[in-house]
């Protein structure tokens, strides 16, 4: 296997503290204290994801409320608009938007996949086509770093090369090699590393040995964190943990390690178990903007009928402000109204954050493979657990068999 280009970049200092509070005795699950310049967050954490500087529907004000500590934007979206000169001006996105918690910026790199007939990559960079003017635009690691390092998260991340998670041949291992030689670039291109963290993202797609040399590699650079990318984009379950799992084998445990894209309540359930400690998704507000309310038990569709004269709150254990004032039957009735997206997204992240209040306890207190095994019987009532459930769990010395 070819060697990259370029080895190593220089060591730096970093704004990040990893504190390792517990680890479970049974699983990879830690809970941390990882400080950042804005905030100090406990993990394993679930970030809401506000593309352009902002959550749909929702303040900063009520993110704030509930108890979110950092929230993801994306450096394609808020490169075109406002742009990398509007946000100088304003003093980063934090002012711009009025959040005193911390950020992190995702490089762009997704947007080859996701817009793939916009784009064209090649070693400079990626050529894209934007959708606001339809102008032309080149995304190098380096612009990518500069309009991060305008926008001011604590947490940057590298351009990578993204390729389907379903693509096989000779342009996964393209991709790998080109990410690594782009976090080369990306680690010379940071010019404030003293206050925002530049983390390397693992490519591989799903073969073992391109992601185990991958990691090796990324973890020479000695980046302040890590991400596990190119999954959750349709993958068999049974390959994505297995690579999450290789993943936070080879990475140093002290050094946060975020697995990109997974929001479903039991992939971050499975995921924490394999030792992961940060995740991303749109998936909480997006489905709530199709009437769906996230439960432990899985999703209400609250445009059912069934929910016409239901006067209970979504979660009757639940604190968010939704399930304070609102019933079932109130939802269902506004459904169509912008309202209701609203109040549903709050909700949905309050049950986020709660998932990841109860993982953090039962780890800290040594109770974490019993909080899977309940968490699973109430998800799976029938004990009819996917296969890929079982085998990921088996694999952390974890039996749903009671």
């Amino acid at each position: 296997m070819a060697a990259p280009c370029v080895k190593h970049g220089p060591k730096f200092s970093s704004a990040l503290s990893l504190k390792i509070i517990a680890e479970c005795g049974t699983t990879k699950a830690r809970t941390c204290k990882m400080t950042l310049p804005h905030s100090v967050v406990r993990t394993p954490v679930f970030m809401p994801v506000g593309t352009q500087g902002t959550m749909k529907g929702l303040t900063s004000l009520q993110l704030n409320e509930l108890g979110c500590q950092l929230i993801l934007g994306n450096t394609y979206h808020l490169g075109m608009r406002p742009g990398p000169e509007l946000m100088d001006k304003a003093g980063g996105l934090h002012k711009f938007m009025d959040w005193d918690r911390s950020l992190l910026t995702d490089s762009g790199g997704f947007q080859m996949v996701s817009l793939v007939e916009l784009s064209e990559v090649t070693e400079e960079g990626v050529r894209f086509q934007s959708p606001y003017t339809k102008e032309e635009l080149m995304l190098t690691p380096e612009k990518s770093i500069e309009i991060q390092n305008s926008i001011g998260a604590d947490i940057i991340m590298q351009l990578d090369d993204v390729v389907h998670s379903l693509t096989t041949g000779p342009r996964v291992e393209e991709a790998m090699h080109r990410s690594i030689r782009w976090l080369d670039r990306c680690i010379k291109a940071n010019k404030r590393p003293e206050k925002q963290n530049l983390f390397a993202i693992v490519q591989g797609g799903l073969d073992l040995e391109l992601r185990t040399y991958c990691v090796k590699e990324m973890v020479e650079r000695d980046t302040p964190g890590y991400a596990i990318g190119g999954l959750s984009g349709g993958e068999e379950k049974d390959h994505f943990w297995r690579m999450v799992t290789l993943s936070t084998d080879y990475l140093p445990k002290d050094k946060p390690r975020y697995c990109m894209g997974v929001g479903y309540a039991v992939d971050l359930v499975v995921c924490s178990a394999l030792g992961v400690d940060m995740f991303d998704c749109v998936f909480p507000t997006r489905t709530a903007r199709f009437g769906s309310a996230l439960i432990d038990s899985g999703q209400l569709n609250l445009k059912s009928q069934a929910y016409n004269c239901d006067f209970r709150p979504i979660d009757e254990k639940c604190r968010c402000f939704t399930c304070r004032n609102h019933s079932r039957a109130y939802l269902h009735c506004i459904i169509q109204e912008a309202v209701s997206a609203q109040l549903i997204s709050i909700h949905n992240i309050a049950f986020q954050m709660g998932l990841m209040e109860r993982i953090q306890e039962s780890i800290a207190e040594q109770r974490f493979p019993e909080f899977i095994r309940s968490f699973m019987q109430t998800v799976y009532p029938d004990k009819k657990y996917p296969t890929w459930v079982q085998e990921s769990l088996a694999s952390v010395n974890v039996s749903l068999e009671t």
